[in-house]
């Protein structure tokens, strides 16, 4: 009796694991030509005078800098202060900024942060794939463009 009892029991925690609550795994969303349009639309409504690099990333360079550039690898002190296209900012850092090497950040600043010479400010536009991609991440909707008014303040 206790065997049948263990038996039955195992078939029925077994056949209720409901399959239907798996987290299914989706294809990312490919949001390369809404975001390009987005941009574009952006850097027309702001008066901006917007570079494109091949990658797909604008850039606004405010100021050029004198100092050093810095390559992709390079570690950098840069301050800055990050927002959506609705102009909700979402990340910003001290007049001090953050310190970090190039080759561990989005695309998007890795790629970027390379036009400027230290010293350097102006505008990043990032479209979603040099940025988080379509998924979410922390507070960062899949899909968004990102914008950064950025301040290269120390090649390292």
């Amino acid at each position: 009796m206790k065997l049948l009892y263990t038996i039955a029991l195992s078939l029925l925690l077994f056949t209720s694991c409901n399959t239907d609550n798996k987290t299914e795994i989706t294809e990312p969303i490919d949001y390369t030509a809404q975001n390009e349009t987005d941009i574009v639309a952006y850097i027309a409504e702001n008066n901006l005078t917007a570079t494109r690099s091949d990658s797909g990333l604008y850039y606004v360079i405010n100021e050029q800098g004198t100092g050093e550039q810095p390559t992709e690898t390079s570690n950098v002190t840069v301050a800055y202060r990050g927002y959506f296209l609705n102009g909700n900012v979402f990340d910003e850092s001290d007049e001090e900024g953050i310190s970090f090497n190039l080759s561990g950040v989005i695309q998007g600043w890795t790629e970027g942060i390379q036009y400027f010479n230290e010293g350097g400010s102006g505008i990043l536009l990032i479209p979603a794939h040099l940025g988080y991609g379509s998924y979410d991440y922390s507070t960062i909707p899949g899909g968004s463009v990102l914008i950064f008014d950025i301040e290269l303040l120390k090649v390292n």
